[in-house]
């Protein structure tokens, strides 16, 4: 193990270069969970629509998805993309959309459910249509719910973004990973990198919890 000296100096020296990596991380996931918001909504509609053939593709694509790796599916989207003339950024950021996507789309599928069927009829009974009373009234209370799975999937999406370090492309990891080969000290950037992410996952954790405290105070 390194001296607590050493890994500060190294911390210190490297500042610049991590700085660089944590930047192209953030852009990965925050790109990543935007798309994979939409996916897992969309599919989250499927899965309740009581239509068998839309139902039928929306557990398909999950249990694909939940039923290989991920560093699978980079390889796939990389490879199969690549070729389109895609970038790797791209390549990444949609393998890591469409693989939490999955996991969102049965956390919001789960949160709606949860919604008392009353709301639904109270909606309809004031005139509203099925759809108005879906975005009025069910999803804002879904969305509340459904945060502190959400802020888990976000955490594990900023991690996993660590793979894309195995395409070659430019975030953390690969900066750790080169930079502890080049100098043969891997313990102590593999440190260093450790400090980055738990940095970037306290701040999800309390963005998260900013919107939990805002929703809570908007429901009283």
């Amino acid at each position: 193990m390194p001296s607590f000296l050493h890994f500060f100096e190294v911390f210190l020296n490297t500042y610049d270069m991590f700085f660089r990596g944590m930047i192209r991380t953030l852009q990965i996931t925050a790109v990543s969970i935007a798309i994979a918001l939409l996916i897992g909504l969309f599919f989250a509609f499927l899965k309740i629509s009581k239509i068998k053939v839309l139902e039928w593709i929306a557990n398909t694509y999950i249990f694909l998805i939940r039923g290989t790796p991920l560093i699978v599916q980079i390889f796939v989207f990389y490879f199969g993309l690549v070729t389109l003339g895609i970038s790797q950024f791209w390549s990444v950021t949609l393998a890591l959309a469409f693989h939490n996507g999955a996991y969102i789309a049965e956390i919001f599928r789960g949160s709606i459910q949860s919604i008392d069927k009353g709301q639904m009829e109270a909606g309809r009974s004031l005139g509203m249509t099925g759809n108005l009373t879906m975005r009025r009234i069910i999803l804002p209370q879904a969305f509340r719910r459904a945060l502190p799975p959400l802020g888990n999937q976000f955490i594990i999406c900023l991690k996993d973004s660590s793979l894309a370090a195995f395409i070659g492309y430019y975030e953390l990891f690969n900066v750790a990973q080169t930079q502890g080969a080049n100098s043969y000290d891997v313990m102590t950037y593999l440190l260093v990198v450790s400090v980055y992410y738990l940095i970037l996952v306290g701040l999800i954790g309390i963005v998260v919890n900013l919107l939990e405290r805002k929703f809570s105070a908007s429901e009283r």
